[in-house]
C-alpha cells in the first residue's frame, strides 16, 4: 500500500472520488466507525456518501502516521460545516484510523475511533449545554 496515495484520496476525497474506493480497499474490506459497521466496497462508499449529504465542506487531513509492513494508524482532523445549521463556523473533530493492510496491499480492516461526545455531541446546541453540564460534575 503507497499510504502517501491512501492519503491523498482522504485528503482530495469528494462526492465522485467515493467511486474510487476500490483502488484503496479490498472488496470485503471492513469499515466501523463510531455510527457504522459495514463490510464490502459499496457499503463502505455509502457511509462516505451519506457524509457528504450531512455535512458541508468535509476535509480529512492527516496529521501524523505510524506505519509498519502489516499496517497503519492514522491520526487525522476532519474539519466541516454541519448543514442543518446554515452557514455555521467549520468543526474539526479529531480522531485516529487504525488500517490494517491484505497480502495485495489493500486496506482490508479500517476501524475509526473519534470521542463522539467531546468531538460531537458536547457541539449540539441542545445536547451539548447538557453534556457539558455533566462534565463539569464529573470532572475532578
Amino acid at each position: 500500500m503507497n499510504i502517501d496515495e491512501l492519503i491523498r484520496f482522504y485528503h482530495d476525497l469528494t462526492p465522485e472520488s467515493v467511486s474510487r474506493f476500490a483502488d484503496f480497499y479490498s472488496a470485503d474490506a471492513y469499515f466501523k466507525d463510531p455510527f457504522n459497521e459495514v463490510r464490502g466496497i459499496a457499503p463502505i462508499q455509502r457511509v462516505f456518501s451519506h457524509m457528504f449529504k450531512q455535512v458541508a465542506e468535509p476535509r480529512f487531513v492527516v496529521t501524523d502516521q505510524v506505519l509498519d509492513a502489516h499496517g497503519a494508524m492514522l491520526i487525522w482532523e476532519f474539519g466541516f460545516r454541519v448543514k442543518l445549521w446554515g452557514k455555521g463556523e467549520t468543526q474539526v473533530m479529531r480522531g485516529v484510523s487504525h488500517l490494517k493492510f491484505a497480502a495485495d496491499g489493500k486496506v482490508n480492516y479500517h476501524r475509526d475511533y473519534w470521542d463522539t461526545g467531546e468531538e460531537l455531541y458536547m457541539k449540539l446546541p441542545a445536547i451539548g449545554s447538557l453534556m457539558r453540564g455533566l462534565r463539569r460534575v464529573l470532572a475532578a
